[in-house]
């Protein structure tokens, strides 16, 4: 086992010895860290142990058997690390709308369409089927969430992230080039 942690320790934390539980993640905090340098970006790792360690806590009580302890400690850390890493992913400083409307109408009307096709292109199809059916076939969301076999909350977020990443690409284009800021998901 690479946990530090003997299978005594774990037994006594399970039955909820609130001694055991703070030795036990004492004892494996190194671990965890180590785990969680390989797995985070640099900037969420001391996160992902704080969080992992507080599930942990809590929840060391519900397993079922000790020799599933490492395996377990390993999976709430690299679900943490995930879990960080999409948040990271999705934070974005807002530009400003009139700064953005500058930009766009600085354009000509054949690069912004050049631009704008660009843009559509490179959407994943699941992105570039919801936009179109919504901003150039007119549908409402109620006909697309039918058409699509989905429901209406999927079709909105669906929408509304295919319109960010539109704007996104228009807003990082230069006449006739595109520097992309990050790939589309």
């Amino acid at each position: 086992m690479a946990l530090k942690a003997s299978q005594s320790l774990i037994e006594a934390a399970q039955s909820g010895d609130t001694q055991a539980i703070t030795q036990l993640l004492a004892v494996t905090q190194a671990d965890i860290r180590r785990y969680a340098r390989r797995h985070c970006h640099a900037s969420d790792v001391d996160d992902a142990v704080q969080e992992s360690l507080l599930i942990i806590s809590r929840k060391v009580t519900a397993l079922r058997a000790v020799a599933a302890f490492s395996s377990w400690l390993f999976t709430v850390v690299k679900r943490e690390c995930r879990k960080l890493g999409r948040i990271m992913m999705f934070r974005h400083e807002s530009l400003d709308e009139d700064v953005a409307e500058t930009l766009i109408q600085t354009r000509s009307q054949d690069a912004l369409r050049t631009d704008l096709v660009r843009a559509l292109e490179s959407l994943p199809a699941h992105y570039l089927e919801v936009i179109l059916l919504r901003d150039f076939n007119e549908l409402t969301i109620a006909e697309i969430s039918q058409q699509l076999n989905e429901n209406a909350a999927a079709v909105k977020s669906r929408l509304h992230r295919a319109r960010e990443l539109v704007r996104e690409y228009l807003l990082t284009c230069e006449e006739g080039s595109h520097r992309p800021t990050s790939t589309p998901r």
